[in-house]
């Protein structure tokens, strides 16, 4: 068994504990999450961060096709945006489908989804997760700035994480994702203007 399937399997496991939580390089900064199902990992993410209950977190995957369970539909323009910017630096919110727990979108009734451009957390997630997919948000204590390489992140949240995942290639633009909601109607609205600059 060679050092990188080690890892996953390690990772594997931590994801399968209770309250598992790990750290992650994306394309953007780096993130926190855990399995979607775990709600105990979830509270231990709100905790860690002392982030506010009222802030939803956003579902990584690998790619669309394994978030798609997860929206309600996808209208006109979620679909430009998704053929434009994803995989990227583009959060998409959109109106949530049934399969969404409510303690992961703070009770809202939509939910943000991304792919992100980056082959570490890919093959992570692939390799770690059955269903593609991690509950996360940005790793850093809320109020700070989004972590951008391993020592932020483990000055910040590494003693409260289970684990750090640090693959050797990384490509990061150390600023976080642009926030786009479309709504049911097909209305566009960038709630939080990030990496990447919308355009229909």
């Amino acid at each position: 068994m060679n050092d990188r399937v080690k890892e996953f399997y390690k990772i594997r496991n931590i994801l399968d504990k209770k309250d598992g939580v790990i750290s992650f390089p994306t394309d953007t900064v780096w993130g926190v999450g855990c399995r979607i199902s775990n709600t105990s990992a979830v509270e231990k993410i709100y905790g860690l961060k002392g982030r506010d209950k009222s802030k939803p977190l956003i579902l990584l995957s690998s790619d669309v096709e394994s978030l798609l369970p997860y929206i309600k539909n996808i209208t006109p323009n979620a679909k430009k945006i998704i053929v434009k910017y994803f995989p990227g630096a583009v959060t998409l919110v959109l109106a949530k489908s049934d399969k969404v727990p409510d303690y992961i979108t703070s009770g809202m009734n939509t939910v943000g989804i991304r792919v992100p451009d980056c082959l570490p957390y890919k093959d992570m997630v692939n390799q770690c997760v059955e269903e593609k997919v991690l509950a996360t948000t940005s790793a850093n204590l809320s109020g700070q700035v989004a972590g951008i390489n391993y020592n932020d992140v483990y000055n910040s949240v590494g003693e409260y994480v289970d684990y750090i995942y640090n693959p050797e290639y990384q490509n990061i633009k150390e600023l976080e994702s642009t926030v786009v909601m479309v709504d049911e109607a097909d209305n566009v609205k960038v709630l939080r203007q990030g990496a990447v600059k919308i355009e229909l």
